[in-house]
């Protein structure tokens, strides 16, 4: 049984990217897949990673227990809205703080190489946008994507990693976005 954990980037609960944490999740559940969700805005924690790394904070207990089921997972759906061509702010937060030194990565001593933790685990990113993917790929280079897919997940060893646009979210009609809605459904029901 693939063991699926969904995270929900987006700070608003009542968002677009809420029913379509939704629609992914329905899909998997056929499937027999085991689910656990972080919704990020509903975790209290300091999302400011205060000291670097030069000292470490208490993770609150909100963190602990999203790190429990990240590393339960096998694979990670992450779902957030792209704003000013990255992460929302909380989204951000929430890798600063738990993404550490010792937790998803180690540094090896007296090199620039580092161990990966998360080998094994997959992911899917699903982003929201108000502009064509297209535009936000060619004329913006995807920063969000770079950030969360190449710096976060596969340096931590993560891979594959699939991305995935639905865009343009402002100018959408019901129509479209029942229709994005069954996409990110058969997602699910394949386990992507």
């Amino acid at each position: 049984m693939k063991k699926i954990a969904i995270i929900n980037g987006h700070p608003n609960r009542n968002s677009f990217n809420s029913g379509l944490a939704n629609a992914y999740k329905n899909g998997a559940v056929e499937t027999g897949a085991s689910i656990k969700e972080i919704n990020i805005s509903e975790l209290d924690f300091n999302p400011n990673l205060q000291f670097g790394y030069q000292a470490r904070m208490v993770l609150e207990p909100d963190l602990m227990e999203a790190w429990e089921i990240i590393k339960w997972a096998d694979h990670l759906l992450w779902i957030h809205p792209i704003w000013w061509g990255g992460l929302p702010a909380i989204t951000k937060g929430f890798i600063d703080r738990l993404f550490l030194p010792g937790l998803a990565f180690k540094y090896r001593p007296n090199s620039v190489f580092w161990d990966k933790l998360l080998l094994g685990k997959t992911a899917h990113i699903i982003s929201t946008l108000d502009q064509p993917s297209w535009y936000y790929r060619i004329f913006y280079g995807q920063p969000s994507v770079n950030q969360l897919k190449k710096t976060v997940l596969q340096f931590c060893g993560v891979s594959p990693v699939r991305v995935t646009y639905i865009a343009i979210i402002k100018s959408s009609n019901e129509r479209q976005r029942s229709k994005w809605l069954d996409k990110v459904k058969s997602f699910g029901k394949r386990l992507l």
